[in-house]
């Protein structure tokens, strides 16, 4: 009898298991992210950004979770991956090791109450990991729990994980997606994987004359010796991918920081006014090698790096249409499926006439792809012949009009958005680019914004943050993006912060939401003098 009873369980334990990951990837907290191989559904991988207005603050954290058997009955095992390798850590209950201290795991003794329990789940748990990142991290070491962020060593504390958390978890990161090394002159790269179709491969990573902090002034004892700065790309990438290469999170990560360029910016520079260069982290009371974060203050390296991890992802894109290029030539089912859906939408959102060139589109291919090829198009992607008639005028549209860069290459769309009357954007004429990875919708297009334009959802450098509601679904991005600038129903979000400046002016109170209402009504003007 218990055999029979042990597989019901192990059923029900997978079904919930299930049941959680697509309540999370469904949901609409932008600071979570979960993903699995298809072969375990028990191994996850976890992604939490840090909170904002802490020293974590838009970090890429990512743990390994995995549920044992006894799951819901039984907690989660949770551990830390973004470590430095081992070398840094991020948090008294958080360890150089990767063990996360909760009372929930059972790795740490908590009161009466705060113990595991069936009610609670995966969710609940990355919410209580992400609780650890708070303000005053020193307060989670017990014995310093009445300690002010504002006294010395909680507030060294505090800057130390800063700079961290922008050098490990953010620049590291991303610099071992984008495949950047660093020498003494400057940045390269030098291939050591294959290239995977539409995206850089992760070659080695290090860091370039950085500081030991020996003989700094200002620490209460001084950073250790040892590869503090010393970056180990290939065992940092065999911590990540464990038996193979999986990067659940590579897309994300790369959105994300285009999103928080800015802020990262912003943070960095004031480090540099905040710090000497050199200057040696204060240990705490509770650190002690290995399992501490040693290290000094290099600021004004971490501005070089963003700078270059900008430019990188810049030339990904450029990396996108040449093969983009290719798969036109390859007559791929994707570039046939995405110039057929162009020309679909070009009618749509350009009130254009359809054409025989339409239906002669690659020779037939894009109506044999949709008549009997398999896509992960939904039907609705595409303006089917029968519904081109009731497809809405250009004027029932908001104002968008859009056309490839290269004919015949449609990987990469020109969009152009006219301000409506009446509204902060009249008059306005705002041109952006639409580019579409080779592997969409594993990849997800990235818009940028070459009209200056003063807007809460739109960085310093044209990036635009937008949310469209299905994925694979090209006019779904097209209306997000109306629906972003257009911004009628906004949510206050602080996880969206692309544009400081204007965030807090747009969500600063009435005052400021008129100043605010006046630099985008004035962009709009000015769009049309850049025109002229």
């Amino acid at each position: 009898m218990t055999t029979p009873n042990s597989a019901v369980n192990t059923a029900g334990s997978i079904q919930r298991i299930t049941k959680e990951l697509a309540h999370i990837q469904k949901g609409e907290d932008l600071s979570l992210a979960v993903a699995h191989r298809d072969s375990d559904v028990r191994k996850i991988r976890a992604l939490i950004i840090g909170p904002p207005e802490t020293p974590y603050e838009y970090g890429f954290f990512e743990f390994e979770v995995k549920f044992p058997k006894e799951y819901p009955i039984k907690s989660p095992h949770c551990r830390a991956i973004t470590t430095n390798g081992g070398r840094t850590r991020f948090n008294p209950n958080i360890y150089a090791e990767g063990k996360v201290c909760l009372s929930i795991l059972g790795t740490w003794r908590g009161n009466p109450g705060e113990e595991w329990s069936s009610a609670q789940g995966l969710e609940s748990l990355l919410l209580s990991v992400q609780s650890l990142m708070s303000a005053n991290p020193y307060e989670n070491e017990p014995g310093y729990e009445n300690y002010d962020k504002n006294q010395p060593n909680p507030k060294a504390y505090v800057e130390k994980i800063r700079h961290e958390t922008l050098r490990v978890s953010v620049m590291q990161r991303l610099e071992v997606l984008l495949g950047i090394s660093a020498d003494r002159d400057g940045f390269y790269r030098t291939p050591k994987r294959p290239r995977t179709l539409g995206s850089f491969t992760p070659f080695a990573s290090s860091d370039s004359g950085s500081p030991n902090g020996n003989g700094a002034s200002g620490a209460s004892t001084p950073a250790t010796e040892g590869s503090v700065y010393e970056y180990d790309a290939d065992a940092a990438l065999s911590a990540l991918e464990d038996e193979g290469q999986w990067n659940p999170f590579a897309d994300l990560l790369k959105r994300r920081f285009l999103w928080y360029y800015d802020s990262y910016v912003r943070a960095v520079e004031a480090g540099v006014q905040d710090h000497r260069q050199g200057e040696a982290f204060t240990r705490m009371e509770f650190e002690y090698p290995p399992n501490s974060m040693e290290g000094s203050f290099d600021y004004k390296s971490l501005h070089k790096r963003l700078d270059r991890i900008k430019q990188a992802l810049d030339e990904e894109k450029h990396h996108w249409a040449e093969v983009g290029t290719k798969q036109v030539a390859d007559c791929t089912q994707l570039a046939t499926m995405l110039g057929f859906v162009f020309r679909q939408l070009e009618h749509k959102w350009n009130g254009v006439k359809q054409t025989q060139s339409t239906n002669d589109y690659n020779d037939g291919q894009a109506d044999d792809d949709l008549d009997g090829g398999d896509s992960f198009f939904d039907d609705e992607d595409v303006v089917e012949p029968h519904d081109r008639a009731h497809s809405p005028p250009a004027s029932d549209c908001s104002g968008l009009e859009i056309s490839l860069a290269e004919e015949n290459n449609p990987f990469v769309w020109n969009i152009t958005f006219i301000g409506k009357p009446s509204t902060n954007l009249e008059g306005g004429i705002f041109n952006m680019t639409m580019h579409i990875p080779p592997t969409f919708p594993d990849a997800q297009p990235r818009v940028k914004i070459h009209t200056p334009i003063f807007h809460h959802r739109v960085s310093s450098a044209g990036t635009l943050c937008y949310f469209p509601k299905a994925l694979d679904n090209i006019d779904s991005h097209l209306e997000g993006i109306v629906a972003a600038i257009e911004d009628h129903n906004p949510t206050y979000d602080p996880r969206a912060v692309i544009n400081p400046e204007a965030f807090a002016l747009y969500w600063g109170g009435d005052e400021k939401r008129k100043l605010y209402n006046r630099k985008l009504r004035r962009s709009a003007q000015d769009s049309c003098e850049c025109l002229g």
